[in-house]
Parts: structure tokens; sequence; C-alpha cells
């Protein structure tokens, strides 16, 4: 009963957090842009976390792993 509880928790929070999700929206000059009228914006606004994402990925292996040994060794 514990393991189906976690796994509805889980997908509940994986659900809500796309219901969330913030949307970007668009530069001021971008119609203006793609009209072919001037020169283009700056892009898309960049996000801090964009640089660490190899990053966080490597922790988050790390974290699986060292969690899983843990719990493997407590439980023998």
């Amino acid at each position: 009963m514990k393991t189906i509880n976690k796994l509805v928790s889980a997908l509940l929070l994986f659900v809500i957090s796309f219901a969330y999700a913030e949307k970007i929206p668009p530069t001021p000059g971008a119609t203006a842009a793609r009209a072919g009228t001037g020169g283009g914006g700056p892009g898309a606004p960049a996000s801090s976390i964009d640089m660490y994402v190899y990053v966080l990925g490597i922790m988050a292996i790390g974290f699986i792993v060292y969690f899983t040994k843990k719990y493997k060794s407590v439980k023998a």
C-alpha cells in the first residue's frame, strides 16, 4: 500500500508541475522582426539554471546511486 501511495503522489506532483508551468510572453519587437521591418530582438530570455543542467543531472544520478547503496546496506 505504501508503494501505491508514493507512485500516486509522484504522478500527481508531475502533472501539477506541468499545469503550473510558466509560459514565456513574446518580446515586444518579435512581430516586427518576423515581418521583416527591422532588426531582430535579443531572442528568448535565458534562465539562470540553463548553465547548470548537465551538472544537476550528474548530481541527481549521484544522489540516486548513493541513496540506493545506503538503503541496500541498511536493509541487509
